[in-house]
């Protein structure tokens, strides 16, 4: 997980006066290597229509732009998005009872590991970015994408899609600038974040940045109950039962 120092050095040479990049970065370090329990994780995040039918059967408030519970038309295998991580784990919640089975979103180690697998690499597809990989603003779409737009060219090594770009991914984690400083030299296995915190993790970027945010190793926060037009997430199934955290 995260970011060698010296790639850091090359991220930081375009950013020289960008403060925000900086401390950005210093998040991401140093590179760690941790242990996870095996999971299965979404292809793609979850969809307007997939959506929908959690709202139309709980009555849940729908998300912004929508006309009461009908998404724009033409926006049905787009990414939900105008959620909050409190709107992401009530899905969760709703899926689990409907189907049987534990449905949740992934930790930050199980996003980043399904984003670029066991090397390290920059971005899904490898190490050099290219538009055609992705919906970021260098694709200059301007919105979300239909998903799977972009693959396979831009899937991960597990086949997942749209893992860079498209909408930033709610992840499980309460949000530590020190955390991999905190892990630094220690076998860790399953980490879930701190117990509580102020801030969650978001993942991935989206359509509105570019290919700096993108990157897999790439960490954002926002609090929870926040939500936007490029916020989304996807779902993870594990026989892991996940620590309980304080809002």
């Amino acid at each position: 997980m995260g970011t060698t120092k010296g790639r850091a050095q090359v991220i930081l040479k375009g950013a020289k006066n960008d403060e925000d990049w900086q401390k950005w970065v210093e998040w991401e370090q140093p590179q760690h290597t941790v242990e996870l329990s095996e999971y299965t994780i979404s292809r793609f995040p979850i969809i307007n229509r997939e959506y929908q039918a959690f709202v139309r059967d709980t009555k849940h408030n729908p998300p912004r732009g929508w006309d009461g519970d009908q998404f724009p038309v033409e926006k049905g295998t787009h990414p939900v998005v105008n959620v909050s991580w409190d709107d992401a784990v009530a899905y969760c919640k709703w899926l689990s009872e409907k189907r049987g089975k534990s449905y949740r979103l992934p930790t930050e180690a199980e996003w980043e590991k399904a984003a670029c697998g066991k090397d390290g690499r920059i971005y899904p597809w490898g190490d050099k970015f290219d538009p055609r990989n992705a919906n970021t603003s260098e694709t200059k779409l301007g919105g979300t994408s239909e998903v799977g737009q972009f693959s396979p060219q831009g899937d991960s090594p597990y086949g997942c899609m749209d893992m860079a770009g498209n909408v930033w991914e709610w992840c499980h984690d309460w949000f530590n600038e020190n955390e991999y400083k905190n892990r630094a030299g220690k076998n860790v296995k399953d980490p879930q974040g701190p117990p509580q915190g102020k801030v969650r993790v978001l993942r991935g970027g989206s359509f509105n940045d570019s290919r700096k945010d993108v990157r897999c190793a790439g960490r954002f926060r926002r609090p929870p109950l926040n939500s936007d037009h490029d916020r989304g997430f996807r779902i993870v199934s594990s026989s892991k039962t996940l620590k309980k955290s304080a809002d």
